[in-house]
């Protein structure tokens, strides 16, 4: 199998990034379709065309609202058809974003990515994620490339409440030890190759800052005030976060994120703290004796993340039931299968009993 590695041809970060949107976009040509939902036009909108228009470049805004639906996609489409757009510029969190993908990809055309959040790595991916009408969980689709470019304005990203960095902490920390999982399990990324040592190496360095400047930059979230450790995180939970899943491989945290939803109460919660919660599912499976599992514990307890499926939001204690239709779901993914043994229903139930 070969190797394979893949990213954002550009990635800018720092306070103020914002303000080159316009000389970005103008490489591209004079027309954009921009993505973004109301709460963001609002506050960002008028900003955003007036850096937009004094490069020459005009915006054709396409408002989302809610779950990414196909009947969204086809609506966005319409939309944004007849402009003739050369490109698309994504503003917001991951569902304006994974929005901005599918229009991207419809259009043969180049994407910007402008996050308003650090919630995920959803900025730097070339994937994206479809829902049914019934906010059931209906494909994960993909670009043919990653975004052109990824602009994140660590000011804007500052202003967001804690809640939300919180989640990209959840959803970065595991990226380590699924990449490990995958390429010692011979499994693939997501662009069904197999991981490159690159790879590795950029997850391993995506933990160590985490554990390293996590409190302390989740303790700025939310001051609209970005410190050091806050911009070495930033980029940490979506530059290497996301380079370090793509090309690293996934496996069983994010494998659980399929079933998590259906224990009463979870399905509410962030998309990263489901992971966070499944990262310690997968290291107890893992049966580690470095003192990792005890060590990630005391570091979610400081920045606030969950350890329990109670935390997560579950109401009760889950039933026997339920915690096997979960275990069920997530076997079914396809990075379940990258861990060094066989799961079955009943061991991986077992493992999220151990941690209701």
């Amino acid at each position: 199998m070969l190797k394979i590695f893949g990213a954002p041809s550009r990635y800018i970060q720092g306070a103020g990034a914002l303000d080159t949107l316009g000389q970005y976009a103008a490489l591209f040509g004079r027309r954009a379709a921009l993505v973004i939902d109301s709460y963001v036009y609002g506050v960002l909108g008028p900003r955003i065309e007036a850096i937009c228009t004094g490069h020459q470049v005009t915006l054709v805004p396409l408002v989302v609202e809610g779950d990414l639906t196909p009947d969204v996609i086809a609506q966005l489409r319409a939309q944004g058809a007849p402009a003739g757009v050369d490109m698309v510029i994504a503003v917001g969190g991951g569902k304006s974003l994974d929005a901005g993908k599918a229009v991207a990809k419809s259009s043969h055309c180049h994407l910007i990515t402008v996050p308003t959040v650090a919630s995920n790595d959803a900025p730097t991916s070339k994937n994206y994620v479809l829902y049914d009408a019934h906010h059931n969980l209906l494909a994960v689709e993909h670009m043919l490339f990653n975004p052109t470019i990824v602009l994140v304005d660590t000011a804007v990203i500052a202003t967001a409440p804690a809640h939300f960095f919180r989640a990209g902490l959840g959803d970065a920390v595991s990226k380590k030890f699924e990449a490990e999982q995958c390429q010692r399990n011979g499994g693939k990324n997501m662009y069904d190759g197999a991981p490159p040592l690159t790879a590795q190496f950029i997850a391993d360095g995506c933990l160590r800052t985490l554990l390293a400047d996590g409190a302390d930059a989740v303790a700025a979230a939310g001051s609209g005030q970005p410190t050091p450790a806050f911009e070495r995180v930033v980029e940490a939970m979506i530059l290497m976060s996301g380079l370090g899943f793509e090309s690293g491989g996934l496996s069983i945290a994010h494998a659980l994120t399929r079933g998590l939803p259906k224990i009463n109460g979870v399905a509410a919660s962030a998309h990263g703290l489901q992971v966070a919660l499944g990262l310690l599912v997968q290291l107890d499976l893992e049966q580690r004796a470095d003192g990792m599992l005890a060590d990630l514990k005391q570091w979610y307890a400081q920045v606030g993340l969950p350890t329990t499926l109670r935390e997560l939001g579950a109401t009760g204690t889950p039933s026997d039931a339920e915690l096997a239709l979960a275990a069920d779901l997530s076997l079914k993914a396809r990075h379940a299968a990258n861990f060094d043994r066989a799961l079955d229903t009943g061991a991986l139930a077992a493992a999220l009993r151990r941690h209701a």
